[in-house]
C-alpha cells in the first residue's frame, strides 16, 4: 500500500515580504521546501515524495539539484495551480496507479516530527482519513460583521495542521466535489468533511507552525537551533 505525500510549494507568500516564493526562503541557510522535505522523507512509512511548485518557480526547483538528490524519494516537480485546491488535484492526478494513500503537507511547515507523520498515516490507514491538530488555547469566537455569533467550546476547538492524510481515492473525490460546486476550503480535511466522512484527529506538536509571516521565520530558527542543541523543540 504505497503512500505519497503531496508537498504544496506553489503559494506567493505575499506577508512574509520576500523577494522570493515564500517555499524557496531560506531558513537556517535552506528553503523551506528542502527542510520539510528532509522532514518528511525521515518517516518510513512514505515512499514517495512529490513537490508541487508554481510554473514560474521550475527554475528554482532546477537550481536545488544537489539538495533534492540528496533526499530519497523525491519526485520530479508537479506544476501546481492558484490556490490550494487546484494544487492538490494537479498532484494527485501526478501520482501512480499504484499509490493508495496521500499525504498533504504544506511546504511552509519545515519543522514537522517524523514520529507525528508515522502517527497520522496510521490513524488514516485504520480509519480512513486524518490530521494532525492541535488544541487551541485562547477561547474561539466565531464572529460576523464584528459582533460575536458563538463561543464554541474550547475542548472541542483544535487548530489544524498538515499532514492531512486521505485514502487517494477520497481525497480525488472530495476536490472533484468541490470543484463542481465551486466551492472552496481552507484545507483538505474540509473538502472531505463535505463529503459527510469522519476524519480522525492525531495531536500533534506545536512546534510545526507554519510559516506565515517573519515572525514565524523567526521562531522557526530558534526552534531549529534548539533542535541543532539537542533541545526539546517548544
Amino acid at each position: 500500500m504505497s503512500v505519497a505525500a503531496l508537498v504544496l510549494a506553489a503559494g506567493r507568500g505575499e506577508r512574509l515580504g520576500a523577494s522570493v516564493p515564500k517555499a524557496f526562503v531560506l531558513l537556517a541557510g535552506k528553503p523551506l521546501l528542502v527542510h520539510s522535505l528532509e522532514a518528511l522523507a525521515e518517516s518510513v512509512s512514505l515512499d514517495w515524495l512529490v513537490p508541487v511548485v508554481a510554473r514560474a518557480d521550475l527554475g528554482r526547483f532546477t537550481s536545488l539539484g544537489d539538495s533534492m538528490n540528496a533526499i530519497q524519494g523525491v519526485t520530479k516537480p508537479v506544476v501546481g495551480g492558484d490556490e490550494r485546491q487546484d494544487s492538490v488535484r494537479a498532484g494527485l492526478a501526478a501520482l501512480p496507479e499504484d499509490v493508495e494513500w496521500v499525504a498533504v503537507h504544506d511546504a511552509a511547515r519545515p519543522l514537522v516530527r517524523p514520529e507525528d507523520v508515522e502517527r497520522v498515516i496510521a490513524a488514516a490507514r485504520s480509519q480512513g482519513a486524518a490530521i494532525l491538530a492541535t488544541p487551541v488555547r485562547d477561547t474561539i469566537k466565531r464572529v460576523r460583521d464584528g459582533q460575536i455569533q458563538e463561543t464554541p467550546p474550547r475542548a472541542e476547538c483544535y487548530a489544524a495542521q498538515t499532514p492531512q492524510v486521505f485514502r487517494v481515492e477520497l481525497l480525488r473525490k472530495a476536490v472533484e466535489k468541490a470543484a463542481a460546486d465551486g466551492y472552496r476550503g481552507t484545507d483538505d480535511a474540509e473538502l472531505v468533511e463535505r463529503l459527510g466522512i469522519s476524519v480522525t484527529v492525531v495531536e500533534g506538536h506545536g512546534s510545526n507552525l507554519k510559516v506565515t509571516d517573519r515572525e514565524d521565520l523567526e521562531i522557526a530558527e530558534r526552534l531549529l537551533a534548539q533542535r541543532a542543541a539537542g533541545g526539546e523543540l517548544r
